[in-house]
């Protein structure tokens, strides 16, 4: 059976294959190291990108914890384990050019151990792409979901329908009534019930390995578009929902604070600047006006 020492090598070397990508795209770039040890157990390393020439502040990170696990997470998930090993990669870039999105993708592994025991009694994978642009796009909406629907079909027909509808229903700022962005696919738990580990590694593995021709795409088409002072004070002001949603909503970030992660890189996410305007409103019949009325659930974006 695949063990978790083979998943953590190809985490592992995702990390490497995407930083070459990105600061190759990016010409000017370079991402800076950190590597760190968990007390509890493991560790990862970070490697973070400020003010390249396309991206302002990017963040790929590789870890591989392990140790006790914290019992209002077994509550939580419903486990009875007492400890956990978890290892995986998560992505969050941001561009410098406000008609560029943010992008954020993350595949990982868990799995738990009862006491006295050396097999792992329970395994998942979980993870996903999304996109958030500051303007929406249709266009480039279209394409970013064709190229998720193509991996997703080739693993399974219902997996595309069914991720992008989790994806919608997860990146969603229930206190603004309104979706992060335009979505992606989102999956987490994918464990026996779905398919051998073997078989559901190949597909998180090829949604790890599409995220580089993904955002490589987007920095070629758009990192060059002109824009002026008013998209950038409209940047900032979409950042700060940004912000909002991973320190409020996201499951990631609640776990990597309740199993004493690394905060530096847990809050790697975070955009390097971020406004937050009183009751801001876009007139109507402008460009933000028109973002504002997609961040919504339930979009087809490949009509």
């Amino acid at each position: 059976m695949l063990k978790k020492e083979a998943i953590t090598d190809w985490f592992r070397e995702l990390q490497e294959g995407i930083c070459s990508a990105l600061e190759e795209e990016d010409g000017k770039g370079k991402f800076h190291e950190d590597q760190w040890q968990r007390m509890e157990g493991g560790g990862g390393r970070s490697r973070v990108m400020t003010d390249g020439r396309v991206i302002e502040k990017g963040g790929v990170n590789f870890s591989a914890v392990h140790g006790p696990l914290p019992q209002n997470i077994a509550e939580a998930l419903k486990l009875s384990a007492s400890s956990f090993y978890a290892t995986g990669v998560s992505i969050v870039i941001h561009p410098h050019n406000p008609l560029m999105p943010i992008i954020h993708m993350n595949v990982r592994y868990f799995e738990t151990f009862s006491k006295d025991s050396d097999n792992d009694d329970t395994w998942w994978f979980g993870g996903g792409i999304d996109l958030t642009p500051h303007y929406v796009n249709k266009e480039d909406a279209a394409w970013f979901h064709r190229q998720l629907r193509e991996v997703c079909d080739r693993h399974h027909p219902d997996y595309y329908h069914r991720f992008k509808t989790w994806a919608d229903d997860y990146f969603y700022i229930a206190h603004r009534q309104e979706t992060r962005g335009i979505g992606g696919i989102f999956f987490d738990r994918l464990g026996k019930s779905e398919g051998t580990k073997e078989k559901l590694f190949e597909f998180v593995k090829e949604v790890g390995l599409s995220f580089a021709p993904i955002y490589t795409h987007f920095m070629q088409r758009n990192a060059h578009l002109e824009f002026s002072q008013a998209h950038k004070n409209w940047q900032m002001m979409r950042r700060s929902r940004y912000v909002e949603f991973n320190l409020v909503w996201d499951k990631g970030t609640k776990f990597g604070l309740q199993t004493n992660g690394r905060i530096e890189s847990i809050l790697m996410s975070m955009p390097p600047k971020a406004v937050w305007e009183y009751n801001h409103q876009p007139e109507q019949g402008t460009s933000e006006a028109e973002t504002l009325s997609l961040l919504r659930k339930g979009i087809n974006w490949l009509e």
